[in-house]
């Protein structure tokens, strides 16, 4: 880098993206898995609310001492504001993993395109090689206009070199030949379409370099916060702090609780799954272990991690539920 801020070169990177609940995060955990164990790996994670689970999650079950940096950007499309957000934390987390190679999630709501300008920017095309992106596709959603008409949703399959219909366990024939003409339709003709299930992505398929280069000079336009990000600031004397954020047809809740605050597993687990959300991350403190939660349209998984700060949980939904806090604190431990 010109700069000389950080002295090293040709990392390579690859964005893993996609919507709501496609499996972005079970995509990169099994990736992790598949790390050499000389390499040091960088994961940057992009989150549409401001809480940020995505990082709590990962950090639960991989760590710098295994050679994996995490390091979140909540709060809405990285991309934004000229890309500052993005390439703060970027800059942050090369200095510090000087890793071999650069693992980028951006939000489910998020514009890959713009992600891609920044990170073709003359700032890091000596400190990134840009290798494959990876779009992940539930090709059941094909049949829902939600989808189908949602820009984003159709942006990210135009960007991706590989696409992957992720949850083929759940799918039908058809449902594999509507992902693969949907693909042409919207005049994707580079990519290779791969199927698999619980994200379970073959290493091998992040080198290359990447084809998607076809930029959108156009803006887009979504809710943007001036205040500080909650995932930075104190939590109140009251224990716990509250936090939304919208855009792209979507609201965000999130809670942050201190970690002297203890969740009775049965009450939370009770709780969790009766919501009714697009989307449910959580990583809870509870009087029998650590755990972290995931909701999409299909289920509810629970994972038991090692260990968490606090308690964290972001219900993104096309409507706020203004009793759910009350319902959290009641879930709180006696």
């Amino acid at each position: 880098m010109k700069s000389g801020v950080l002295d090293i070169r040709a990392i390579p990177t690859n964005i893993i993206t996609g919507f709501l609940g496609v499996g972005k995060t079970s995509a990169i955990l099994h990736l992790l898995k598949s790390k050499p164990n000389n390499e040091r790996w960088a994961v940057l994670i992009n989150e549409f609310g401001e809480i940020g689970i995505d990082g709590a999650l990962v950090q639960g079950q991989q760590t710098e001492e295994q050679g994996v940096f995490i390091r979140e950007v909540p709060g809405g499309c990285m991309c934004c504001a000229a890309g500052l957000p993005m390439q703060i934390a970027l800059n942050q987390l090369l200095a510090k993993a000087k890793p071999d190679r650069l693992l980028i999630e951006p939000t489910g709501l998020g514009h890959p395109k713009e992600v891609l300008q920044v990170l073709s920017a003359e700032y890091y095309q000596e400190v990134l090689s840009l290798q494959k992106t990876l779009t992940l596709v539930d090709a059941r959603k094909l049949t829902d206009s939600r989808y189908t008409e949602h820009e984003t949703f159709n942006q990210q399959i135009a960007i991706g070199d590989i696409v992957v219909g992720n949850k083929q366990d759940l799918y039908t024939d058809e449902d594999k030949i509507r992902l693969n003409d949907y693909i042409k339709k919207i005049g994707q003709t580079h990519a290779e379409v791969v199927f698999t299930q619980q994200g379970e992505i073959a290493f091998t398929l992040l080198d290359g370099i990447t084809e998607s280069f076809t930029f959108s000079s156009s803006s887009h336009h979504h809710h943007h916060q001036s205040k500080p990000l909650a995932a930075d600031m104190a939590i109140p004397e009251q224990g716990f702090l509250f936090a939304k954020n919208e855009g792209e047809g979507f609201h965000s809740a999130g809670w942050r609780f201190s970690p002297d605050k203890v969740f009775s597993y049965p009450k939370l687990f009770s709780l969790l799954t009766g919501l009714c959300a697009e989307r449910m991350k959580a990583v809870f403190i509870t009087n029998a272990g650590v755990f972290g939660y995931n909701l999409t349209a299909d289920a509810l998984t629970e994972i038991e991690l090692d260990d968490c700060l606090e308690s964290r949980i972001e219900v993104i939904s096309d409507k706020l539920d203004n009793s759910l806090e009350a319902q959290l604190l009641a879930c709180l431990s006696d």
